[in-house]
């Protein structure tokens, strides 16, 4: 099954090549000089800007756990001269800070939600620099029988048989709206899932985290691949379900219009969708796991 999904995601990495040319506080990649706010942590508010100097950037867990914001975050502090501070949690929180004023721009990953933003007037453009998929990962004997549905059949499987345990993010991040979109798809009602029994189970927490609560509990999950992929070796996981456009999950940066320094939030849109750093996006992780996290595709409408 991996081999089969990896090589399907690397085949769609090379179509679309022309296109480019963190929330878990004990994350092992998170960036030495970054403001870090974990979600689960029930945070109201950030910490008042320290300077002009100073650029403020929300983004998901996932970009932030799989070590992307670290790898990147240096290039541009030295390329432009200005400290970045990452905050991280999920896209509805993000969103939040962004329209609070609270950051000068947010890195997310849900595309209607952040149409509203700029429509509302906080986001200048919405400007996608990344995708991959979400897979639905469970323990490799598969207790449920998923393999080879569709994502909604799964959905659907779990639901009616009401055994297998499930673990939601249950955190209002892109990763959980991407759930609730299958849940629909499948056609049941948020709301009656989430109050069904007790094999449906709410971590309210960060995508690493929640693989960590998946695989202690022998559960399925809903996970983007970065994520997985990252956290694969220290997990008795695999993905089971891979196949369904439903599953193409791609990463947007929005200038945030309240910012307090627009002409540096400006750079880190162009920084982001350069072709060097396209390139660095698409490579990021092969070495280390064989696979792209992300592929790079600015300029596309996605």
């Amino acid at each position: 099954m991996m081999r089969y999904i990896f090589s399907g995601f690397l085949l769609i990495a090379v179509l679309f090549a022309a296109c480019g040319g963190q929330s878990d506080p004990s994350a092992e990649s998170a960036p030495a000089e970054s403001t870090e706010i974990a979600e689960d942590a029930g945070n109201e508010s950030v910490p008042p800007r320290a300077s002009a100097i100073r650029l403020r950037v929300a983004t998901t867990t996932s970009l932030y756990d799989t070590g992307l914001w670290s790898y990147l975050e240096p290039m541009f502090e030295e390329e432009y001269g200005v400290e970045l501070d990452v905050l991280y949690a999920g896209t509805g929180k993000a969103l939040e800070w962004g329209r609070r004023g609270d950051v000068d721009v947010i890195t997310v990953h849900s595309r209607t939600r952040e149409e509203q933003f700029v429509e509302d007037g906080y986001g200048l453009e919405r400007v996608p620099f990344a995708y991959n998929y979400f897979l639905i990962v469970g323990s490799p004997d598969d207790p449920a029988g998923l393999a080879g549905m569709t994502p909604d059949e799964a959905f659907g499987a779990l639901m009616s048989r009401g055994e297998a345990v499930f673990v939601s993010r249950g955190d209002d991040s892109g990763t959980h709206g991407k759930e609730k979109a299958i849940w629909a798809a499948a056609g049941y009602d948020y709301e009656d899932v989430r109050t069904s029994g007790d094999w449906y189970v709410e971590g309210g927490s960060g995508m690493g985290p929640t693989l960590v609560m998946a695989d202690e509990m022998n559960a399925y999950t809903l996970s983007d691949m970065g994520t997985f992929i990252a956290y694969q070796s220290d997990l008795n996981l695999e993905p089971v379900v891979d196949q369904g456009d439903v599953l193409l999950n791609v990463y947007s940066v929005l200038e945030v219009t309240s910012s307090g320094n627009p002409e540096m939030a400006a750079n880190l849109v162009e920084f982001l969708t350069s072709d060097t750093v396209q390139e660095l996006i698409g490579n990021y992780g092969v070495d280390e796991y064989g696979i792209q996290l992300f592929t790079p595709c600015a300029g596309l409408d996605m």
